[in-house]
């Protein structure tokens, strides 16, 4: 099934991004990464992330661990947002701790490592690959149907009663 008709629930974007439920409800509440699928409306109803959301949550995560302030960050994903996230997995982000830059070649991201100041870069084809593996081993859910989509593991018993409920 194409990664576009599948959605993924809080937990299970925390799971694959590396993030705590603290964490994932703060920035969906702020609008750092609101859940492009479903977003939560009230009491009771559960967000529901793409597949790209996901990766926009572990790049979050990766700046955070690297010291780039919660302002910054907040910049770059509005960038990101702003280009409709297209091409992400061909994108660099480089920062000097102050600044997220976007590079889309290597030329530019030469040219940033010629400055002379200590930049950091997170390829973010990695970390789709990363999410997309993390994904593959956790539970979706069928954006059309809402049917849970059971990952490898078989034994799940959970998600076997929740698809014959539907």
């Amino acid at each position: 099934m194409a990664s576009e008709q599948i959605g993924y629930r809080g937990p299970t974007a925390c799971a694959a991004a590396g993030i705590t439920y603290r964490q994932l409800d703060y920035w969906a509440r702020t609008g750092l990464v609101e859940p492009s699928v479903r977003p939560a409306y009230g009491s009771g109803t559960q967000r529901l992330y793409s597949f790209r959301d996901v990766v926009v949550l572990k790049i979050v995560k990766r700046f955070l661990d690297t010291g780039v302030s919660l302002q910054n960050i907040r910049t770059a994903v509005q960038h990101l947002r702003e280009r409709g996230f297209s091409d992400l997995e061909r994108m660099t982000l480089m920062s000097d701790g102050a600044t997220v830059y976007e590079c889309t070649s290597p030329d530019e991201v030469h040219a940033l490592l010629q400055g002379g100041q200590g930049v950091f870069g997170i390829a973010v084809g990695v970390v789709w690959r990363d999410v997309e593996s993390a994904l593959s081993q956790l539970h979706g859910e069928r954006i059309d149907t809402g049917e849970t989509l059971v990952g490898p593991n078989p034994a799940d018993e959970l998600a076997r009663r929740r698809n014959r409920a539907v």
